[in-house]
């Protein structure tokens, strides 16, 4: 079969895609210089998004602006997770940046995945590149809190029937966006439920969905949410009616009701029991719900 016409001459190099990695932040002094340092060691165009940061955080990343070395937006007070991602989806848009991608400040996404994202994102085939800590285990990986790896093991299953998905990993927030896909989805949730909003948007949108192993490292399971949400039970609850309720949104009735017949109704007496033990019973009977099997 004969070479197709032109072939020999070098191919010629699609658009520069521009790329934004998105960074927040609240009260990370011990990571953030290192961080942020090692980040720009693979891709130098970083924000940071200060959520109201009280430990010093805010004068490291004023100094780090002034040098030019990232953007920052600053958040007078603790706005929540979600709306620092919000912020950040915002900011790309206005400076014509073509993907986001979002990681966390605490050591526990790898900045030596960042050249596989761009990879990635240079095939042109997916809107949303998610990484997941859980597609591709293998024995150095750090062993997750029992409760944090029950509710996401859970929720990511519920996501899997609700829209014919085979995602691993619902909540790592290592993730590439396409700017122009993200314009397509309306959020609005500031807080770690954040997830639970994106993904029945992202199913509503049509938006071509991938993931991405990346290491699953935790240097600090004592570290907490805050408030309510430090209570297993009542964090699951709030997770699923944020899903829930997003579901409405879209007009997706019979699916959220499928979803408020898994909601325990007595969040502190599964905490009391343990999640890991009590998760297998609400799961059934989101099964049953749905009518999926078990």
């Amino acid at each position: 079969m004969p070479p197709p016409e032109g072939c020999g001459r070098p191919l010629r190099k699609g658009p520069r895609v521009k790329l934004l990695i998105a960074i927040p932040v609240h009260n990370e002094r011990k990571y953030v210089a290192q961080v942020l340092a090692k980040v720009r060691s693979f891709h130098d165009d970083v924000l940071v998004v200060d959520d109201g940061s009280t430990d010093g955080t805010s004068q490291v990343l004023a100094d780090m602006a002034q040098r030019g070395e990232a953007h920052l937006i600053r958040h007078r007070t603790n706005q929540g997770y979600g709306q620092a991602l919000i912020d950040a989806f915002a900011f790309a848009g206005h400076q014509g940046y073509d993907w986001v991608l979002t990681m966390d400040c605490d050591e526990q996404h790898e900045p030596e995945r960042i050249p596989a994202f761009k990879e990635m994102i240079a095939t042109d085939q997916y809107d949303l590149i998610s990484g997941s800590r859980y597609l591709n285990p293998t024995c150095s990986d750090d062993l997750p809190p029992v409760d944090r790896r029950t509710i996401n093991f859970n929720l990511t299953a519920i996501l899997n029937r609700l829209f014919h998905w085979n995602l691993t990993d619902a909540f790592c927030g290592y993730k590439a966006h396409r700017v122009s896909a993200m314009r397509r989805v309306d959020l609005t949730e500031t807080g770690y439920a954040f997830p639970m909003q994106l993904w029945p948007q992202v199913w509503r949108a049509g938006l071509r969905v991938t993931e991405m192993p990346v290491k699953l490292i935790y240097n600090d399971p004592t570290r907490t949410f805050g408030g309510q949400l430090d209570d297993a039970g009542r964090r699951l609850r709030h997770y699923l009616g944020v899903l829930s309720a997003e579901l409405r949104k879209l007009n997706a009735e019979p699916e959220a009701e499928a979803v408020d017949a898994a909601r325990p109704e007595e969040p502190a007496a599964i905490s009391r029991a343990g999640l890991s033990t009590a998760a297998p019973l609400w799961a059934a009977r989101w099964a049953e719900a749905c009518g999926c099997g078990a």
